[in-house]
């Protein structure tokens, strides 16, 4: 009997990992995919998009959209004079939009002048 709940607790713990999603290298740049730069900003506290706390979005040819495979906390504090809640930025991305998000494969963000 406790070899089978043994045994089933590690079945669990082996479903639980699998069903983990693949993380992407985001600093790995894909030299056969498009780069692009974009503006990048807190999406509700620049871009004015609707949401409940800070979220990274990009914006790409008038449209912004929120940001996944990286978040706000990734790239420094947010809140900070140079953050991404008190100005808009420019990064290097390679991603798609898919169901109205950016997936990010790439994100470099781009010094400030």
């Amino acid at each position: 009997m406790k070899f089978l709940s043994l045994f089933l607790t590690l079945l669990s713990f082996n479903f639980a990992i699998s069903a983990q999603t693949k993380q992407v290298d985001i600093n790995k740049l894909d030299t056969s995919k498009q780069l692009q730069v974009v503006e990048t900003s807190c999406g509700e506290c620049q871009f004015k998009m609707a949401g409940k706390s800070c979220d990274l979005a990009i914006r790409m040819n008038g449209k912004a959209y929120f940001v996944d495979g990286t978040t706000i906390d990734e790239h420094g504090d947010a809140h900070a004079k140079e953050g991404f809640c008190e100005k808009i930025r420019k990064a290097e991305v390679q991603g798609e939009v898919v169901g109205g998000r950016f997936k990010a494969t790439y994100f470099k963000l781009l010094k400030t002048n």
